[in-house]
């Protein structure tokens, strides 16, 4: 040690050389600055310019969350700029408001807490460093955040009673995510180096040997060590090999046979989770997929502490999944039934999705399951009005829920008491609640069917024996549009029958009889039944003289309603007819008006080329004499014939293709040009894509190749090089064909593609790919008459409501778009025939459906792919050839004589039956008349 002398000397000595460094440094400081004046004012400007720019956006962000506190994004926006600018006390008040609206994320809550921690360096204020750890802990588990919350802790361990709080946080740590498979290690490892550290403290100084008290807190100390290595080898964690090394190493007594029991049993549990732990490791965020099968894995092994950190894992990177939290709120609540665990759960789970009603219903629900106050339970309510559900039948499922809690804290054996006043006021809030802000909010109320005042009543007539007040509420529901449903006047008679007496049955089901539109029959027939039991003759007679009068009229009513509907489907009928004639004739004009003008061309370019033969071969054809005509007949009947039906390699107009045309069809049809390449078995046929498909190639390559290895894909294209919309693509295995065929009517630039096997019909002629059923199906019905804008959606949720929907088709043309038909199957014969009768003749969107019963016609041999042409239509294209009638071809049969086609039929339950008649009157034998020449005379003349 130096003598206080010579140390005062040396500090001096010190002392005078900072100082000299700091006179050279401010000198060469003078310099820069005097060198670069001009320079630091630019960059003064600039930042003063900048500054006031983020300054600008701070209060513009400030002012749109004054406006919307809800706006997660403009939080995270506004954090990040003042953290920019160097903002505390407001960034500070930023962070607050945020965690008060939304759990923070790990990097939100890791960056405040740092921040924190640098400007609360003092042992005073390390309390409210605490505070914001437990609150960050709570949000989600997160390693990283116990980490760095036990090492922090880590510094005040020298304050009274330090140490504890380090290793109670360090338990607390290793309880909520030692389990970690991947981040568990580190926090072990961590709480071990803690304990280590102080076993160096207690170790006495070499030569020394420690007193017994010394030896005693020795040896505990290395018994927690022990114990910390114990615990950590039982617990499946990946890398466990090395701390098992480690532990090998240190101990001197070797390593104990129940512990080489645990960390083996340990270790298969660990080779059985690490397939789901390499699978996370290498997908993309958020791994739903990944997670919800390590969850299905872990729920069938059945370990309550590994099924909670897997469902914690999963929601630390899902968080605003509400299914997610739904599923484990569900297991809490059935499984742990821990009651701090499943209530801050749910409290994170409506905080994550507050716009989910489910997760608040479970929360009200699992409050009272554990026997929450009433004030916590109302409050809980009251944030749920708040959240901003998005349906309005949301807010009548958590006003049930609500109610019927308050129903359950009555005690009914007294006449009155505080809480049935209570029930009573919450139900008449409820309805002022949905007829002002639910009905201001989403135009209807959310409950048609009255459900809140339903129970209301039930419980007024059950519970309070007050049936005055539950008929006035069933008055009330009547007036909201009810009154025309028969089951909804059968609810009221079955209160009156079951708490009422006979006279208001009586009149509740004469109401019904007169009012009821829907089943009028069905009250009918509960009346007549009614006065069968309790009724008087008089009684009877009026009930039937009442239901004949009433059913009379109903039946008149329908039959009008019948008639104007036919009359309306045939007057939409001819306008469709009448619609297509004007679009066919505008077609026809149209294609008049191109042929004209390309005729024109064509005949200014025949007298061009006709000017220079005559100039160059005029001496030739003079030679030639006789014999021009001939020749002439023949090129033009050969033209003509290839025209119709060209040959492979004909090029029209004998000239070369050009260069750049050549190039690109090339490589396009090369592998047409390889047969032996192909393989039928492991490829498919892809058609009714668009023409105007840019690099269909590429695009079906990237389209199907998550089917398997694709081995070539074979677009083909017409002689002017442009897509004929189909192609072949083939794979390298057979078995992605099923893969590929599941592809089938995928929508691709807004058309639905055919995929179907590659089969070559010369030597299957049989062969169908799109197969139906002839027969009749009962549990499947037909709808027509739909608009045209009506999605698959919108037609499931209107037929769910009559049974359980399993599939539902809207049948369109090949391009997309639909012809206002649809098949929808439900799971029996019973839904199917409810839902007829329910659906028939109602409307939709302005469009009166019929709906059926599915009984396709069967295809007659005409449609069947393959089937022979009728002779009539063989003798036209004998007559006309095979491409028709051509242009110089006259008809010369009179108008008159021309045979007339039948229209085209109705649509019939899916199918267009197109029905020929003859165009000739038939004999009595069926067979058609021939006619005389008077006949013939007879038709000219009268043209």
């Amino acid at each position: 040690m130096a003598a206080p002398g010579n140390a005062e000397q040396t500090q001096l000595q010190d002392m005078e050389e900072d100082e000299a460094g700091v006179e050279e440094r401010e000198m060469e400081s003078d310099e820069e600055e005097g060198m670069g004046v001009e320079n630091s004012d630019d960059e003064e400007d600039e930042s003063s310019e900048d500054e006031k720019e983020n300054e600008a956006e701070i209060q513009r962000l400030e002012e749109q969350l004054s406006i919307n506190a809800f706006d997660y994004n403009c939080h995270v926006d506004l954090i990040k700029l003042l953290k920019h600018e160097g903002e505390l006390f407001r960034l500070r008040k930023a962070r607050q408001k945020m965690s008060e609206l939304f759990p923070l994320t790990e990097e939100i809550w890791l960056d405040w807490l740092k921040d924190e921690i640098r400007l609360t360096e003092e042992d005073a204020n390390r309390e409210k460093v605490y505070e914001l750890f437990e609150r960050a802990v709570k949000d989600y588990i997160c390693p990283e955040i116990w980490l760095e919350y036990a090492q922090y802790s880590i510094g005040g361990m020298g304050s009274p009673g330090g140490i504890d709080k380090v290793r109670s946080i360090f338990e607390r740590a290793v309880t909520a995510v030692g389990l970690h498979m991947t981040k568990g290690q580190t926090l072990w490892e961590a709480y071990r180096e803690f304990e280590n550290a102080l076993l160096s403290t207690l170790q006495p100084p070499p030569g020394r040997i420690p007193s017994h008290e010394e030896q005693e807190l020795l040896n505990k100390q290395l018994e927690r060590i022990h114990t910390l290595f114990r615990r950590q080898l039982a617990v499946p964690l990946m890398e466990m090999e090395t701390t098992y090394a480690e532990y090998e190493e240190w101990s001197e007594n070797g390593v104990p046979e129940t512990v080489v029991h645990q960390y083996k049993k340990a270790l298969q549990q660990m080779q059985k989770c690490k397939s789901y732990e390499e699978a996370l490791l290498v997908a993309e965020p958020p791994k739903l997929a990944e997670y919800q099968a390590y969850i299905e894995f872990e729920l069938k092994e059945g370990d309550p502490p590994r099924i909670q950190i897997t469902f914690e894992r999963a929601l630390a990177e899902n968080c605003l999944v509400p299914d997610m939290w739904t599923k484990y709120t569900t297991y809490l609540d059935r499984q742990l039934k821990i009651k701090d665990l499943v209530l801050s759960t749910h409290e994170r789970a409506v905080r994550n999705c507050p716009w989910t009603m489910s997760l608040w219903k479970s929360y009200l629900l699992a409050l009272e399951r554990h026997g929450g106050d009433h004030h916590t339970v109302s409050d809980v309510f009251e944030k749920a009005l708040n959240a901003g559900f998005i349906q309005a039948t949301d807010y009548v499922e958590i006003w049930q829920a609500y109610l019927d809690y308050l129903r359950r804290r009555v005690d009914f054996s007294k006449e009155s008491s505080k809480e049935l006043e209570e029930l009573r006021a919450a139900f008449s809030r409820s309805l002022d609640y949905m007829k002002q802000d639910v009905e201001e909010r989403f135009g209807e109320s959310g409950d048609p069917s009255c459900v809140i005042m339903q129970i209301w009543a039930r419980i007024e007539a059950r519970h309070c024996k007050n049936m005055q007040k539950a008929r006035e509420l069933w008055d009330s529901i009547m007036t909201k549009g009810n009154a025309k449903y028969a089951n909804m006047w059968l609810e009221y008679y079955n209160l009156e029958r079951a708490y009422g007496d006979t006279a208001h049955c009586r009149k509740a089901l004469h109401r019904a009889v007169q009012c009821s539109s829907d089943y009028p029959e069905h009250a009918c027939e509960v009346l007549l039944t009614f006065e069968r039991v309790e009724g008087t003759l008089e009684d009877w007679d009026t009930a039937v003289q009442k239901t004949e009068t009433r059913l009379n009229r109903v039946n008149e009513q329908r039959a009008k309603a019948a008639e104007k509907g036919a009359t309306l489907v045939r007057r939409q009928e001819e306008e469709r007819v009448e619609q297509r004639r004007k679009a066919k004739a505008d077609k026809k004009s149209q294609k008049k008006v191109q042929k004209g003008r390309a005729g024109e061309k064509r005949k200014a370019g025949r007298d061009d080329d006709q000017d220079e033969w005559n100039k160059d071969s005029a001496p030739k054809r003079q030679r030639a004499g006789g014999d021009n005509s001939a020749t002439d007949e023949f090129m033009e009947t050969e033209t003509e014939l290839l025209g119709r039906n060209a040959p492979p390699g004909y090029k029209p107009g004998g000239g070369a293709k050009k260069p750049q045309q050549e190039a690109g069809l090339a490589p396009r049809n090369q592998n047409d040009e390889k047969p032996e390449l192909r393989d039928d078995t492991s490829s498919v046929f892809i058609s009714n894509l668009a023409y105007t498909l840019e690099e269909p190639e590429a695009k079906l390559k990237a389209l199907f190749e998550t089917c398997g290895p694709i081995k070539q894909v074979r677009p083909v294209f017409g002689n002017k090089g442009s897509f004929k919309g189909y192609c072949y693509l083939q794979f390298e295995s057979v078995v992605s064909v099923s893969e590929a065929l599941k592809l089938d009517r995928r929508e691709v630039e807004g058309r639905p593609m055919f995929v179907s096997p590659c089969v070559d019909k010369n030597k299957n002629p049989d062969f169908k790919v799109f197969k139906y059923n002839t027969s009749l199906e009962k549990h499947k019905i037909f709808i027509s008459g739909l608009p045209f804008s009506i999605t698959k959606a919108q037609l499931e949720e209107m037929c769910k409501n009559h049974g359980s929907v399993r599939e539902v088709r809207l049948v369109t043309y090949r391009s997309g778009k639909p012809k206002g038909l649809a098949y929808v199957e439900f799971a029996d014969e019973a839904q199917a025939s409810q839902a007829v009768l329910k659906l028939d003749g109602t409307d939709v969107e302005g469009s009166k459906i019929s709906v059926a019963i599915s009984n396709p016609p069967r295809r007659s041999m005409m449609d069947k792919p393959g089937s022979s042409r009728p002779a009539a239509d063989m003798m036209s294209r004998q007559v006309y050839g095979a491409r028709g009638k051509g242009r110089t071809q006259l008809s010369l049969l009179p108008r008159s004589l021309h045979r007339q086609t039948a229209p085209a039929g109705k649509v019939e339950n899916g199918t267009a039956a197109e029905r020929a008649t003859a165009s000739t009157a038939p004999n009595a034998a069926g067979e058609s008349r021939s006619l005389s020449n008077a006949d013939f005379a007879k038709m000219l003349l009268n043209k």
